[in-house]
């Protein structure tokens, strides 16, 4: 996943402003080149905070509504969409703080479908029946809050072009999908 949003800047030595979605510790900026501006959004403010990345960021906001005053020519998210209860309140602050021709790019587990959940029930949530006693399935209903076809919809009622990968057969029988949204194509 995490190569497939950084393909837009591979090879290059800098990237554009760019903002990351739910960027926990930091860990997608071994993939980026250096920016002109990498700000991010994480709720745990302390996990980006407390990275070795740290110093290759500009601003660390806890909600994207926080932003005031930035536009950016690309937004990232890796695995983060799944888990807003807010999803569509999220796409559209995206939007707003795309600079014109800017682009959203999301990678996200193919949450809904069969080889997605087949993948982490005969993983981890084995490994976690077996060191715990409990139901991982649990969690994941907790954590996953939206599909991958949900975050789909959303994301092309708010975008004009959209354009999906999947790291699979088809959207159905997939573990991750990537989706590079435009306002024009």
């Amino acid at each position: 996943m995490h190569r497939q949003v950084a393909k837009d800047v591979r090879g290059r030595k800098q990237a554009p402003a760019t903002l990351e979605i739910g960027a926990g510790n930091l860990n997608h900026l071994r993939y980026e080149p250096a920016a002109i501006r990498y700000d991010v959004v994480e709720s745990i403010t302390a996990l980006a905070e407390n990275s070795s990345y740290r110093s290759r960021v500009t601003n660390v906001y806890a909600d994207p509504a926080d932003i005031r005053g930035e536009r950016y020519d690309r937004i990232i998210s890796i695995a983060a969409f799944e888990h807003y209860v807010n999803l569509p309140d999220v796409v559209s602050t995206c939007a707003a703080l795309l600079t014109p021709g800017g682009q959203l790019r999301v990678a996200i587990p193919s949450e809904g479908t069969i080889l997605w959940t087949l993948g982490w029930k005969l993983t981890t949530g084995l490994e976690f029946r077996r060191r715990y006693g409990l139901d991982y399935g649990v969690l994941m209903r907790h954590e996953h809050v939206n599909t991958a076809a949900e975050i789909e919809a959303v994301l092309r009622a708010t975008f004009a072009s959209v354009r999906r990968s999947v790291f699979g057969i088809s959207a159905g029988l997939s573990f991750y999908q990537f989706f590079e949204c435009r306002f024009t194509s």
